[in-house]
This record gives structure tokens, sequence and C-alpha cells, in this order.
């Protein structure tokens, strides 16, 4: 036996959006990567920090002053083109950060060479938002929308080379980490 359904049909407007004006699409993307700076500062500092009396030790040093030095660019820039950075943004970056702390690292308590392996990794992931950043600044804005000092150009090399000193210390660190972990002949 059939049971007939009765359907009904909505019928939807269609909505139209109108994107945002250029300039605030600028500073919605500027506000974003300001908060993710942060937080990529705070990540920089602790993994200095956790690598004291090593090998890395200088490199992060290095690293972490150069990070906070991009940083302080951006926020010259965001201040030039009268962008307001959102604090709460930023806290939540803040707040992720602290979050991953948490990572496990195979250990109940203290550093581990994962610790150090996922931290490089991340430390990775910051650098190349940033160069994306630079990069899609570089493409988008004439140089006078920079305030004076600011290069996009050296910031990118910079990023550049920090990508590349990373891939080689991540690889050390991998190394380190799973030594032994497989034979050679599996």
């Amino acid at each position: 036996m059939a049971v007939e359904q009765e359907v009904t049909v909505v019928a939807i407007p269609r909505i139209r959006l109108r994107a945002a004006p250029p300039r605030t699409l600028l500073g919605i993307y500027l506000s974003d990567h300001l908060a993710a700076a942060v937080g990529g500062t705070q990540l920089a500092e602790r993994v200095r920090r956790n690598n004291q009396s090593t090998d890395l030790e200088p490199f992060l040093r290095g690293l972490a002053a150069e990070i906070a030095q991009d940083r302080r660019d951006l926020e010259r820039i965001l201040r030039y083109l009268g962008v307001a950075g959102s604090r709460t943004k930023q806290l939540a970056a803040i707040a992720l950060e602290r979050i991953g702390r948490g990572k496990l690292n195979g250990q109940v308590v203290g550093y581990s060479p994962l610790s150090r392996l996922v931290e490089l990794e991340a430390l990775s992931v910051a650098v190349e938002s940033k160069l994306n950043l630079w990069h899609s600044l570089s493409a988008a804005l004439p140089p006078t929308a920079l305030p004076a000092g600011v290069d996009l150009d050296r910031l990118i090399r910079r990023g550049e080379e920090q990508r590349a000193v990373l891939r080689e210390r991540r690889a050390d660190a991998a190394r380190e980490a799973f030594a032994g972990a497989v034979d050679a002949g599996q």
C-alpha cells in the first residue's frame, strides 16, 4: 500500500551579500596577522627558553629577536594605515599558544626530543604565515603605503632565511627524536 505524502516547497530568496570595501578587508587581514604574530612571538620565546644550554640556543635567540622585530614592523604598518589590531584576537592567539604547551610529548613531565620537533614545526608554520603576509603586501600595496623604514623585500629575505634554517633544524630534531625507532632494513 502506497502512502501519499504532501511536500511543501519553500522558496528561499537569494540574498546578495556585498563584499566589504577593500580597506576593511585589508584591516581584517592585518589584524589577523598581528594576532598570529603575537602568538608567534610568545611561541618563539617559549622555544628559546626550552632550549637554553643546547646547540639550538644561539639560533633560537636570534630567531625570537627577529620574530619580535617583524611583529613591531607589522604594528608600524597597522599604525601607519590607521588599522586597529583586535585585542580579542591577540588574546585568543596567546591562549592558543599556551594551550599548545600541553601537547603530549611521550613524557609525563618535562621536555623531550618530540617536544623540540613539534615546537620547531610550529615555528615553521608561523614563519611561513609571516612570509605569506609580506608577499601579499608586496604584491598589493604600493611602497608609499608603508611607513619609512619598513622594507618588504628585506622582510621577505629574512623570512626565507628563517625558513631555510628551520628546515635544517627540524630535520636534526626529527633524527634525534626518532633515532633507532625503525630498523634500517624495514
